[in-house]
């Protein structure tokens, strides 16, 4: 005779190996333990900026900022969400927002490359082409093998060149 009991162990059995499938290769053999490094889960506002990233990598600035402003708006402290939030604001040529920010970034962790950088790559877009060579020599000073700094320079080189002015 079954019983209740019964047919609740044997649907337990039934789902605890309904998840161990075999796709048909060999069991692996190991010599000795089997190390399994935790991978770290992304954190709200990570996810947040990595959102952001991918949307500025592919032009969609509108769609960056918006992801920026949500990682900024609950992390205030997050420096990549505001540099990200800062340059997606010069590509939708928001600059009074974009020069908030980068008040904001450089009283929090001063003209790194980085910042000076992405700071050029504003006055440029600004048409400051004086104010940008300035921030991107100061740039390349502290870190002289930075390819971005390189390429944001020989950008400058070019705009003025097609500006047909020299400051």
């Amino acid at each position: 005779m079954i019983t209740s009991k019964m047919m609740s162990w044997a649907a337990i059995a039934a789902f605890s190996v309904a998840g161990c499938a075999y796709n048909g290769d060999p069991p692996v053999q190991s010599s000795g333990p089997v190390l399994v490094y935790p991978v770290p889960l992304p954190t709200p506002e990570q996810a947040w900026i990595d959102k952001g990233k991918w949307h500025f990598n592919r032009g969609e600035y509108g769609l960056a900022e918006w992801n920026y402003r949500q990682a900024v708006e609950r992390y205030r402290n997050n420096i990549e969400a505001l540099l990200g939030l800062a340059a997606s604001y010069d590509h939708l040529k928001r600059f009074d927002e974009a020069d908030r920010l980068y008040g904001v970034l450089e009283r929090k962790i001063g003209n790194t490359p980085t910042l000076l950088n992405n700071l050029g790559f504003h006055y440029m877009l600004k048409g400051e082409f004086t104010s940008a060579e300035q921030a991107l020599l100061r740039a390349q000073s502290q870190d002289p093998y930075n390819l971005c700094v390189r390429a944001n320079l020989a950008l400058l080189a070019d705009w003025r060149a097609a500006a047909g002015r020299t400051g």
